[in-house]
């Protein structure tokens, strides 16, 4: 069976940055629904179209093609005494963004002297990436996929591109 829309595939994937340092490898397939449902990357959805069992990719992804670019406004430094105690570093908390309806997710980055600093972009903003697939399994997706817009096995890796 080949990928096409409204098939779910099953991927054994690595995300590596240009230099081939591996990001991650995760142990298990990752699924997504197939056809802008916007569960991968658009690149790497159109390297995929047509490919069939055991078939593999190599897409080179630019910033703009993954997680964005870097956005220093999503920098924030705020007082450590608006926070609840047991703040640590690596840490991700929601956040509003004056102006958006939806939150973002911050990472903190630091806490010293008093401030902590959040950072509102994803951790591989700005980073041009590898992303090597391997089509393990395609399967017609059901109709309760496709009004949902996701694979629904609740045992895979889901990969979605998030901005």
């Amino acid at each position: 069976m080949h990928v096409a829309k409204d098939r779910v595939v099953s991927l054994d994937v690595e995300l590596s940055d240009i230099w081939g340092n591996l990001i991650e490898h995760p142990p298990e397939p990752v699924q997504y629904l197939h056809g802008e449902y916007g569960d991968i990357f658009p690149l790497v959805e159109a390297a995929l179209e047509g490919k069939t069992l055991k078939d593999r990719v190599d897409v080179r992804l630019e910033p703009d093609d993954a997680y964005g670019e870097y956005d220093e406004e999503l920098l924030r430094v705020e007082s450590l005494e608006e926070f609840p105690e047991g703040l640590e570093v690596g840490m991700r908390i929601e956040g509003k963004v004056e102006g958006e309806e939806e939150p973002v997710l911050y990472t903190i980055t630091d806490i010293a002297q008093g401030k902590v600093v959040l950072d509102g972009n994803h951790p591989l903003a700005g980073m041009a990436l590898r992303f090597v697939a391997t089509v393990v399994d395609v399967r017609p997706a059901t109709q309760a996929e496709i009004d949902g817009g996701a694979a629904d096995d609740p045992s895979a890796v889901v990969v979605r591109a998030l901005p």
